[in-house]
């Protein structure tokens, strides 16, 4: 069976654009489509899954429909397990040991940092929000130790810092239990 843990998104600055990359996305490649969707402010993304060769086809073939309209793109090989259910909000908390949320600019660079979030410490990913009612901008969280939070963190925000994307940073330690309500 074949390898389908790779991840590929375009973001997008026009939704007519959106549509039109979407189709041409699937059309290119043998991929499934996991988001395509209008975001804020006025935005459009398209998410797709694959093999790895299928979504590096069909996000450069996104790309070449887009034109102009883009703002930011990826391809993850091997994306973390965690990442969707993050992203569809069906991540179940029971407690915070410790939080840390990174902030982007971009949809696209948060998906990237918070599977590096993932990847590089013992953390539980709480919530992926993408730019619905955020300003088009989007955050992620994750919970654990102080100190694998903190880990997690600064590999997300070099992550996201790389395309000069990020918007902020936080590690709080022993949060309020309040702060899981506002989640998710």
């Amino acid at each position: 069976m074949a390898n389908k843990n790779s991840i590929g998104l375009i973001e997008l600055g026009s939704i007519a654009a959106g549509f039109q990359v979407c189709d041409a996305m699937l059309k290119a490649a043998d991929v499934e489509l996991v988001l395509s969707r209008t975001i804020c402010s006025g935005k459009y993304m398209v998410l797709i899954r694959g093999e790895v060769g299928a979504i590096d086809a069909a996000v450069r073939s996104g790309q070449t429909a887009a034109g102009f309209s883009v703002i930011d793109t990826f391809i993850i090989p091997n994306v973390h397990e965690s990442i969707f259910p993050a992203i569809s909000g069906i991540t179940k908390v029971e407690a915070l040991e410790a939080l840390g949320i990174i902030e982007s600019f971009s949809v696209a660079s948060l998906i990237e940092g918070a599977d590096a979030m993932a990847k590089s410490a013992k953390v539980q990913l709480v919530e992926v929000r993408l730019a619905m009612a955020l300003g088009g901008k989007a955050f992620a969280a994750v919970t654990g130790s102080v100190a694998a939070v903190t880990a997690a963190v600064d590999a997300g925000a070099a992550m996201i810092g790389r395309k000069g994307l990020l918007v902020n940073k936080v590690v709080i330690p022993q949060p309020r239990p309040e702060l899981l309500n506002e989640m998710i």
